[in-house]
């Protein structure tokens, strides 16, 4: 099974824990984040990733359900 995550660009200010939690599925750029496929696997670094984001730029969605970032 897999999910969606989106990085909002707007709110993205590079901080690279993303990458730094899941190199294989998180790329940091220049001045931006990004996944590296459009879906990933349903695992418990992907919702660390959202959760450890300082700007709140990550949204993981399993279908219209949002699953992270975690309240």
């Amino acid at each position: 099974m897999t999910w969606q995550a989106e990085i909002d660009g707007g709110r993205c200010i590079a901080s690279g824990m993303c990458a730094g939690i899941a190199p294989d599925l998180f790329a940091l750029d220049a001045e931006h984040a990004r996944p590296l496929a459009d879906e990933v696997p349903e695992e418990e670094r992907v919702l660390d990733a959202a959760d450890s984001c300082p700007a709140a730029a990550i949204t993981v969605r399993d279908g219209a359900t949002t699953v992270g970032p975690r309240p």
